[in-house]
């Protein structure tokens, strides 16, 4: 008697994953939108419990502080971050010639800019008053700009990669680099003192609900091709 190997569970396809992603981020983003509105005096008090202590660490450690601007301005700056995201649009237009996916993500980047501009406006959430400040930044609050900004390029980035089958050599690094520069990066709003914790946490969910939004998307274009005949 033979017995028929047993069958793998079918995968979901890729854009229901993406669409419960995202279900689950819009949820979070949408909780913590409300609290910052609402000024919800508990994560006010957290806020400005890590901000002060974390100040007096900058003030006193002035050479770190110096590296920190630098990291935040420069190497993960917003500015960097897309002309990144730039190269790889250009990447994909030349070398891969896939055009819809390279406006995809500049629509994503510029979408994203949107959202976030739209969401400083719409809280009107000040920054961080210092008596002897290290740092200074524009505009409101929550969310980080940069925090934001990190987590859509790098996300992007990474699904860029999984999508055109990087191989373990090039997928470690990647995400290792990609995780360092959006913590990185969050971290130091907080170090100088222009972000309250919960602007940069703001950040890094509206981030990721743009980029499982933007998946989504795809995907569901992609699905929607029409798929060649058997010969």
């Amino acid at each position: 008697m033979h017995h028929r190997p047993a069958e793998s569970p079918p995968r979901a396809p890729a854009h229901r994953t993406a669409a419960v992603v995202a279900a689950v981020l819009a949820v979070c983003s949408a909780l913590l939108l409300t609290l910052v509105a609402t000024r919800w005096r508990p994560l006010l008090v957290v806020d400005g419990d890590i901000s002060r202590r974390t100040h007096r660490s900058a003030v006193r450690e002035q050479a770190l502080t110096h590296a920190v601007r630098i990291l935040t301005d420069w190497v993960w700056g917003p500015l960097t971050m897309r002309l990144v995201c730039a190269a790889a649009t250009v990447w994909l237009m030349w070398r891969r010639a896939d055009r819809w996916t390279a406006v995809w993500v500049a629509v994503t980047i510029a979408l994203a800019t949107i959202v976030q501009q739209s969401l400083k406006a719409a809280v009107a959430r000040p920054r961080p008053i210092w008596p002897d400040p290290v740092d200074s930044a524009r505009y409101a609050a929550f969310p980080s700009g940069h925090a934001m900004t990190a987590t859509v390029v790098c996300g992007l980035l990474l699904w860029l990669l999984h999508r055109y089958g990087a191989g373990r050599a090039l997928w470690g690094p990647a995400v290792a680099v990609a995780a360092v520069s959006v913590v990185g990066v969050g971290l130091t709003r907080v170090w100088l003192g222009v972000h309250w914790p919960s602007d940069v946490v703001g950040g890094w969910l509206f981030g990721a609900l743009v980029v499982a939004v933007a998946v989504v998307v795809h995907e569901c274009r992609r699905g929607r091709r029409p798929h060649p005949e058997p010969g």
